[in-house]
């Protein structure tokens, strides 16, 4: 048998062949396709099943990848270990190609909420995957925490107090993430009792009950991870933590906390920097508004002057003013800002924080010096008292611009609560420069809100014109899988995800001057109407029809609340 094998050339060519072939060859080539068909099967078909992106597209788009890689390794014309490595590389790059195309286009899908975009961050994980090890040689948690110190605070022993109240205080920021709120807090309810509640959209969402001795703990824990006195009970407080987690990207936690009559109280905002990081033309003005603020922006031809920001609390009053702060040239221009705190570093701009339980100037006088150093443009963030307004009327807004926060909910309140603050209507009007009102909706969301079409006797009571109107839009909630009603992923049933600003711009002429002089109240409401530019309520009601909001959501911004309370220094 040997002695035919041998008269046969291309029998041995063969067993050549055979003899000279690397056993580790095909496994260090097969090693690629085994960690992308892992991240495959655990993370990029889960992601596109659970947020409804095509999950047989996509598979069919790795399957084309991954015999694209096999054909690189058959088909390479080149040999030996160059060969070799040429087929290794193409490999890495093609399999790891598919990989990054899917996360960048599926981050860009509106229906993946931010929070839940897919990120490969390396140091994250590697950090995390450490988290892990050192949470199992202890007790376990969910979260894994940073501290002030930039030191991972490692869980306690299981079965301890300790543990119990460190798994209690994750619980309520997970939940909170997951309800994509905002902001938590938890206040006392009574005396022996306290309350978590979630900003959710704008919308408050109560949470489950605390006794008052729990919740004591819970606040003290994350006081002392931001690196906070735990046995100051009575000023407030501010400090800042990292986490992360299997259910979460990595956020920052920033913590306020004082005390009160009726005890400990705790505010947690969610990446309070990124929540004001926002362009003037992604605020959600209508194209006319824009240009108008666009316009006062101009420093060639509008100087100075005061121009009011209003917003009810919570509706984005500082994300609007540090928005139309950037639309200045801080390198051309001086520009400064007086805040209680500084909720974003801006780039050339001089922010003065103040603050009301340090001894010190007060509000007013600090707004004062402020505007004695000849700045181009300020930005204060609230009027506290008429000794600030007074000083804003008083100051040379020749060739000062004055942006003025307010905690009001409409444009004709903004401008009545400014002139009886400064008490003289003659010197208030003459620096009034125009006035930008805003309240925020919730966006429905774009995976299962519903269509219908509306009635005429809706349209006539909304003054909208029947006959232009096809279909407005609806909150689901719910989403059909395989002919089955499941709630709907992307927004948790709720049938919204974000916010967006619904806004009324108005400039401040000679004759609306002259009316708030008069104190003609309802002329200047008619001459505002008369100048054509939609009011709040109808740049609510355009997003309605444009189908990125609902009529519900118009009617709770734009009906008059029962009764209105709110503290002198809300956060916007």
């Amino acid at each position: 048998m040997s002695i035919v094998i041998a008269s046969d050339p291309t029998m041995t060519l063969a067993a050549n062949a055979f003899m000279l072939m690397s056993i580790w060859k095909p496994i260090v080539l097969f090693a690629p396709f085994v960690g992308w068909a892992w991240m495959i099967s655990t993370h990029l078909d889960k992601h596109a099943k659970r947020f409804f992106l095509g999950q047989e597209k996509w598979n069919a788009i790795h399957l084309a990848f991954g015999i694209a890689a096999l054909v690189l390794i058959v088909a390479l014309p080149v040999g030996g270990i160059a060969g070799f490595a040429a087929a290794f590389v193409g490999t890495l790059i093609l399999l790891g190609l598919d990989i990054l195309i899917f996360i960048s286009i599926t981050n860009k899908d509106e229906r993946v909420p931010e929070s839940q975009q897919m990120k490969m961050n390396m140091k994250d994980m590697a950090e995390s995957r450490d988290a892990k090890k050192a949470a199992k040689m202890m007790g376990s948690s969910e979260l894994t925490i940073v501290g002030a110190n930039k030191m991972t605070i490692q869980p306690p022993q299981k079965d301890t107090p300790e543990f119990a109240v460190r798994v209690g205080a994750e619980q309520i920021v997970v939940k909170g993430y997951e309800a994509h709120a905002s902001q938590i807090d938890i206040l006392p309810a009574n005396e022996s009792t306290y309350a978590a509640s979630y900003l959710v959209d704008g919308v408050r969402q109560a949470g489950d009950p605390i006794a008052a001795a729990e919740a004591i703990q819970m606040i003290d824990f994350w006081k002392k991870a931001a690196g906070l006195d735990t046995s100051d009970r009575r000023r407030k407080l501010t400090g800042e933590v990292s986490i992360s987690g299997d259910s979460m990207s990595s956020a920052t936690l920033k913590l306020n906390t004082s005390g009160s009559k009726s005890g400990m109280r705790m505010t947690m905002i969610f990446n309070p920097a990124e929540a004001v990081r926002r362009k003037v033309d992604a605020l959600g003005l209508l194209e006319p508004q824009l240009d108008l603020l666009k316009d006062w922006a101009n420093e060639l031809e509008h100087t100075g002057g005061v121009v009011l920001l209003s917003a009810p609390s919570d509706n984005g009053r500082t994300t609007m003013s540090y928005s139309i702060m950037r639309l200045h040239d801080a390198y051309t221009s001086n520009i400064q800002s007086v805040e209680y705190e500084i909720e974003d570093a801006l780039e050339g701009i001089k922010q003065i924080a103040w603050d009301s339980s340090a001894d010190g100037p007060s509000f007013a006088t600090t707004v004062r010096s402020t505007l004695r150093r000849d700045p181009d443009i300020v930005t204060i963030c609230d009027l506290p008292d008429v000794e600030t307004a007074q000083n804003i009327a008083a100051a040379d807004l020749e060739r000062t611009r004055v942006y003025l926060c307010l905690r009001t909910d409409a444009a004709l309140k903004a401008i009545q609560t400014y002139v009886q603050a400064v008490g003289d209507p003659k010197l208030a009007a003459k620096g009034l420069r125009g006035v930008v009102a805003s309240k925020l909706v919730r966006v429905l969301c774009g995976n299962c809100k519903v269509p219908y079409q509306p009635t005429p006797d809706m349209l006539k009571k909304l003054g909208l014109p029947q006959g232009k109107v096809g279909e407005l839009f609806k909150k689901g909630g719910q989403v059909l899988v395989r002919n089955k009603p499941e709630v709907c992923s992307v927004c948790g049933g709720v049938g919204y995800s974000g916010q967006t600003g619904c806004f009324g711009v108005f400039p401040i002429g000679k004759e609306e001057k002259a009316l708030i002089v008069e104190g003609d109240w309802n002329g200047l409401r008619a001459m505002m109407r008369k100048n054509g530019l939609p009011s709040v309520q109808q740049s609510a009601l355009r997003k309605a029809v444009m189908g990125i909001t609902s009529i519900e959501e118009v009617t709770r911004i734009t009906t008059p609340p029962k009764s209105s309370s709110t503290s002198s220094k809300a956060k916007a």
